[in-house]
This record gives structure tokens, C-alpha cells and sequence, in this order.
């Protein structure tokens, strides 16, 4: 196989200048081994996705067979992205080097973002604070589908204990992404379920937020808490 002198030009760049001074086409030529299977995936004009989504977006929402499929990749390629996308996750969603204090709906909804603004299923979190709203960590509490999540307040609460937080404060994702973003009559009854079972116990229930990509619905800040 020809050397492509594209790729090399960009590892240079990557090796003399770090990676943010590369392209995100030419980091994933660089783990493809290949310029134009890397701009088939991003742009969205060479590939099957349409919308308002960015390719990078769209690359990381795909599972094995649609990544594949979209970019006319081997078995290997497609594994080599699977596994930079995951390692990249798992960097985002590991422990947090330094304590984040939750101050405000907002704070809370960027928190969530990183774990819920780009799962194709509808995931429940709760995110489990001390005493002066600084996170402990985060719990994912269920999976569901693309449309909604069985969520078990036992559960919730057993996680609170567990890490020993004296305040909670839950979130959960709309894969459909629709706008503006809304609360369901079932999100209501869960969020009034878990208020009443937190004051049982002394926990205080923060809130209740819902991602939908970029927005977010707060039951704080929209008076229902």
C-alpha cells in the first residue's frame, strides 16, 4: 500500500505541536490510516445522517454495524474507533480529579451532559453530594429504551446511603431530543415519589433535570421542586 504522505504530514504536526493543533478529520485519519474513509464518516454530505448534528456527534452515537456501514470500514478500523471513542468516555466519565460543587441548575445539567447527551437509550443518573453540594460521585441507576427507563426509588436511595450523601440530585436523557424540552406526567410522579422518600430518610432532594442534547429541563427552576 502507497504511503499516504497526508497522514504522516499529520502525525508530524500531532508529534511537534500536541494533538489540539490537529484537525478532528486528521485524528481520525491518523487512527485510520486513511484520509478519505476519515472525512466519509465526518461530514455529514458523505454519509447517510442528516440534521442538525455534528459528524463527531453522529460518530459517537453509532454502534459497531452502523459505524462500519457509514464509513466503509474493515472489522479492524472499525474496532480502532469503537475503542478511542470508549477510551474517550471513560476518561470523561471516570472520577473527577478535582471536587465539582453544584450550585445551580445549569452546574447540574453540564454535570449530566457528559454522561447523557449522546446515549441513544434513556438513561437515569443520580448524582450523590455532601454536605456542601460537592459531587461524590455519580451512579447510573437503569437503562431503558429509546423512549423511556424503569427507575427504582430503593435503589436511588440505597446509593445514597451507601456513599453516605446528605443530598441527591437526579437527571435523566431524552434520546429523541425534541424541543423545547419537557417534564411527562410519569417524570412528575417519579420526582414527587423520590421528594417524599428523601424527607423520609433526611436526604435532600435537589433536583430533577432533563438532558436533550445541548437543553436541559430543570424541576428546579421551573418551580416544581
Amino acid at each position: 500500500m502507497a504511503k499516504d504522505f497526508r497522514i504522516a504530514e499529520s502525525m508530524e504536526m500531532l508529534q511537534n505541536q500536541g494533538s489540539k493543533a490537529v484537525t478532528t478529520e486528521d485524528l481520525l485519519a491518523i487512527i485510520l490510516g486513511n484520509k478519505e474513509k476519515a472525512a466519509r464518516l465526518l461530514y455529514q454530505e458523505q454519509t447517510l445522517f442528516s440534521g442538525q448534528k455534528d459528524g463527531l456527534t453522529c460518530i459517537a452515537e453509532e454502534d459497531y454495524d452502523g459505524l462500519k456501514y457509514r464509513g466503509g470500514l474493515s472489522d479492524r478500523q472499525t474496532a480502532q474507533i469503537l475503542a478511542a471513542i470508549e477510551i474517550g468516555k471513560r476518561i470523561a466519565y471516570g472520577p473527577q480529579s478535582v471536587c465539582v460543587k453544584i450550585t445551580s441548575p445549569g452546574d447540574a445539567a453540564a454535570y449530566l451532559q457528559k454522561y447523557l447527551k449522546h446515549e441513544p437509550f434513556e438513561n437515569f443518573y443520580v448524582l450523590l453530594l455532601n454536605c456542601k453540594n460537592m459531587v461524590i460521585r455519580a451512579k447510573k441507576i437503569s437503562e431503558g429504551s429509546s423512549t423511556s427507563s424503569v427507575v427504582s426509588i430503593p435503589r436511588v436511595l440505597s446509593a445514597a446511603i451507601t456513599a453516605h450523601a446528605t443530598a441527591i440530585l437526579v437527571g435523566h436523557n431524552h434520546p429523541s431530543m425534541a424541543q423545547p424540552v419537557t417534564a411527562s406526567a410519569e417524570d412528575k410522579a417519579l420526582s414527587r415519589g423520590l421528594e417524599e422518600a428523601c424527607q423520609a430518610i433526611g436526604i435532600s432532594f435537589i433536583d430533577h433535570v432533563i438532558i436533550s442534547g445541548k437543553n436541559y429541563f430543570s424541576f428546579k427552576e421551573k418551580g416544581l421542586l
